[in-house]
């Protein structure tokens, strides 16, 4: 199956749906940078919600970058995004030495770190380029993206992101969502 991205409005237009499904994308960039699996993790999450945060924006001249940095053992992640889907990213340290966390799954907030921000600067053709900066709340990439949204967008959002890595580190499988409440949400749609 190739990746995918699906948007749609749901709740009779009130809320805004993303899903990306982004396995190759991930196992692309695995291959590119000899990832391994927390950086994999880290990287994927970033890149699978930049593919659809390029695709919110209105034209084809316009890009976005993402900025993550914890101050953590994996250093900066970065990814550029653009609106026809396309994205590239990097990791400051490829190599960054697996952790597990206390469910057994990967740490990836103790590889990204907290104590540092999430940026999002978005090049929409304008006289002067907009930032919007959050403090890291886990460094797990999906709960900060949700932070950046409610917080700097002021769009109450729920962000879940996921990438399975298997034991010899390349990609079981990668996909995000996004779900948005429009401004006329209701109380119902919320819940």
């Amino acid at each position: 199956m190739k990746d995918q991205l699906l948007k749609a409005l749901v709740c009779q237009g009130r809320v805004r749906l993303y899903i990306a499904r982004t396995t190759d994308l991930v196992q692309e960039a695995r291959d590119r940078f000899d990832l391994y699996p927390c950086a994999s993790a880290a990287l994927g999450r970033t890149l699978s919600v930049g593919t659809m945060m390029g695709s919110m924006l209105k034209s084809d001249q316009e890009m976005l970058t993402i900025a993550i940095n914890g101050h953590g053992p994996i250093g900066t992640v970065m990814v550029d995004a653009y609106a026809n889907g396309n994205v590239r990213g990097f990791v400051s340290n490829p190599h960054v030495p697996t952790q597990k966390n206390e469910n057994g799954h990967l740490d990836v907030g103790g590889v990204v770190g907290t104590n540092g921000t999430l940026t999002v600067t978005k090049d929409l053709h304008m006289e002067e380029n907009w930032t919007g900066t959050v403090a890291l709340q886990s460094g797990e990439i999906g709960e900060d993206f949700a932070y950046y949204f409610t917080l700097s967008e002021q769009i109450p959002t729920a962000v879940d992101v996921g990438v399975l890595v298997a034991p010899d580190h390349n990609i079981v499988s990668s996909g995000a969502m996004i779900i948005q409440m429009l401004p006329d949400a209701t109380e119902t749609d919320i819940s």
